[in-house]
Parts: structure tokens; sequence; C-alpha cells
């Protein structure tokens, strides 16, 4: 038997009148989806525990049957694992990522911003102004490091653990009252406006329409994790598929293997079929036993607020991850398991995450049955089943309950 997650991180929505009142889910054409939903489970999980922000690393580190309320510590400590970076005990993690703020001559704090993932910068962009900033701002307090893309991040020596604000949640709002109380933290994004906004890099972004990468800002403050290994939890060896840092941190911490595919790099654009390719691989040939692969476009596309965007996403996961996985893991004649969910919404509306639980499917090659639901938020409410403890789902998936 082989078992398989298909997430697509923020895939649910709310109802949108511009498509009949339907959600993006639902509207989709999503024929892969429509084959096996009425032939699985179909119900609604909580991924956000009671008093929890709904973030990606709470909501997989669910997905992925930990509970978050026992091992979560922060999201940049799980970055961290990714990117290789060594944490002391007395070390804090913070999310620095490259965002873009208002080009005017305003004080930095009455600045709005503008984007959080700057274009959705590329790393190769990235690491020339991440070096502006290591050159200016590095010191023995405080490390940058390059991640991926406008993910980045800040090792804080002796530092404490933060309140912070995540950019995707003040979009198009004027920043003051969202920087950090603390005053170090505060001067070094207001330094960085300085360092990166005439940059020679970000003058030519400009001038080809991108927007400038030019402020750095902190968030996801956290101590070093200690996950549990996957294997020794679930008995399963298991492989990550993911373009995020942050997945594949949690991956490192849970001793999971990371599969690295060209060209997978968490936007619209990226390798789908390269994905679910490299999933299937380590299923049938590599002597994997799970494998989790996270496609990060329809959350991307939810934050721009971008309707069109979001449901192309979601049809290219259909089209181009789950029904390649699907028809070659039928063609193989082997066994599998497939759950098929959100991680948590990212509702076009506020371009941000919410705690609404998501709709799943738990889909078995072995059981043939013929219920009426599709996969999409209204008939998972519908089929009045509800996980409430949505990292028992794992659980569910690998049959250990």
């Amino acid at each position: 038997m082989k078992y398989i997650v298909v997430l697509g991180d923020g895939m649910a929505d709310e109802p949108i009148d511009e498509i009949g009142g339907k959600t993006p889910l639902e509207y989709a054409k999503t024929p892969a989806m429509d084959s096996i939903a009425p032939k699985a489970e179909l119900g609604l999980a909580h991924t956000i525990p009671e008093g929890m922000k709904p973030g990606s690393d709470t909501a997989n580190l669910a997905v992925l049957g930990y509970d978050p309320k026992k091992y979560y510590t922060g999201r940049s400590p799980l970055e961290a694992l990714s990117i290789g970076v060594p944490m002391k005990d007395t070390d804090i993690a913070i999310r620095c990522n490259i965002v873009t703020v208002s080009d005017d001559e305003l004080p930095y704090e009455e600045k709005t911003i503008i984007d959080h993932s700057s274009s959705e910068i590329s790393t190769e962009d990235a690491a020339v102004l991440m070096e502006a900033v290591q050159k200016e701002l590095n010191s023995d307090i405080y490390k940058f490091y390059l991640g991926t893309s406008y993910r980045h991040l800040t090792i804080w020596d002796k530092g404490q653990v933060v309140e912070l604000t995540p950019p995707h949640d003040v979009l198009g709002r004027v920043i003051g009252e969202y920087l950090p109380a603390d005053e170090k933290l505060r001067e070094m994004m207001k330094k960085s406006y300085d360092i990166l906004n005439n940059h020679p890099l970000n003058v030519e972004r400009a001038k080809k329409g991108l927007n400038k990468a030019n402020s750095i800002w902190f968030w996801g403050a956290g101590t070093r994790p200690a996950l549990d290994s996957f294997e020794s939890k679930y008995g399963k060896k298991g492989a990550m598929i993911s373009a995020v840092d942050l997945l594949k941190g949690i991956a490192v911490g849970a001793e999971m293997h990371n599969i690295e595919v060209e060209g997978a790099d968490g936007t619209l654009e990226t390798n789908w079929e390269g994905k679910a390719d490299a999933a299937v691989k380590a299923l049938l040939e590599d002597n994997f036993d799970f494998v989790y692969i996270h496609m990060e476009a329809p959350d991307e596309m939810g934050h721009q607020g971008s309707l069109e965007r979001k449901i192309k996403a979601i049809e290219y996961l259909d089209s181009r991850v789950l029904d390649t996985v699907i028809k070659k893991m039928d063609a193989s004649g082997e066994d599998y398991r497939l759950l098929l969910m959100p991680d948590h919404p990212t509702p076009i509306a506020c371009r941000t995450h919410t705690s609404n639980p998501v709709p799943y499917i738990l889909y078995d090659s072995r059981v043939d049955k013929n219920a009426s639901w599709l996969y999409n938020e209204a008939d998972a409410v519908k089929s009045g089943n509800v996980v409430e403890l949505g990292y028992t789902l794992m659980s569910k998936l690998l049959e250990t309950v």
C-alpha cells in the first residue's frame, strides 16, 4: 500500500458573486477531482487549533499529523532547518520577507505595503538584494540568510519571541501600526528601504514593470523546533515535494526525504508535471511508502486577490498533478490511498489566511462506492463529516487508527 497527500495550499475560499456565488473550487474545471470524489470519504477538517493563528506552518504540521499545540515553535525555525542554518537554544529565527512598499516621499511609517512577494521575485534577484542587506545589516547579534524567492531568514542571537505581523495580512494598508515594537527590528526595516529602493536592480525591475523589492519585513519569530521522526511516529518512509522552505524545513525536522524538482518555484508557472512524476517515482521506484505533494500556487493567487489565477491554479493542480498521479498509480496496479485537501483557506476577498475548516477527500483505490458528491466546500458541509482535530487525518490516511 502507498500513501499520498496532494496539498493545494490556500485552495479553499468563500462564495464569490462574480462566479455565481460559487467558490473557486466549485467553479474550476476539475475532472480528476470529480472522478474520485464520489468514491471517497468527503468532509471538513479543522487544521487550525483554537487560539492559534491560521498559518501554513501550523496547518501543514496538522495535515502531516503533528499536533500544532504540541510541536509548533514558530514558522521561521522550520525554514532555518530547510536552509541549513544551525540554531542554538538561545537563537530566535525570524522570517525576513523582501516586500514592496510604496515608493513615495512619505516617511517610512506612512508608506503602504503593496506586495508581500515583490512580483514573485526570483531567488536570483533576491540574492543580489539580500547581499546588499547583509553587507549593511549583518552584525554579531543579527545574521541574514538567503532563502527562496521573497522568503528569507534572520537569526537573532539571544533574542526574544516578539509579536510580529505577517505582511500578507496588511496588504494595501499603511504600515506604521504594524511595524515591530522592538526598536532595533523596526530600525533595520526602515534602513532596508534606504538600502534597497534605489538599488540598481530595483531600478531595472521598475523599468520592466515589476514591483520594487524595496524593504525587508520581519515576522514569524520562533525557537529551535523539535519534531518526532515521521517514520518512527507512523512507521512509513516519507518524502516531501515542495518549492517552499517552510515545507522543506518541516520535512527536515521530521526526518523525511526532500525531493528537489527542477523548475518547481511555488508560482503559477511551477513545474506541475515534474512534481507529479517525482511523486510517482518515489513511490513506485524508490521504495517510499508516503509522499506529500505541496502546491503553493493557489495560496499565492489568493494573496494576490486574483480570482482568475486562483481558478487556473486549481485547474492546473487537477489536470497536471492529481490526474497524472491517479493515472500512473492506477496503471501500476499498486494499491494506494490519497488525501486531497488545502491546509487553510486563503479567500480572494480578504487576501489572507482564515481559520475556517477545509474540505478533504480521502480516497482508497481498493474501494468502489458511488456517492453523489463532488469535491468542494459546499458538498463537504453537506456530507456531515467533520474532523475536529485535523492532525488526526494522517492516522486515518495511514490506517493506523
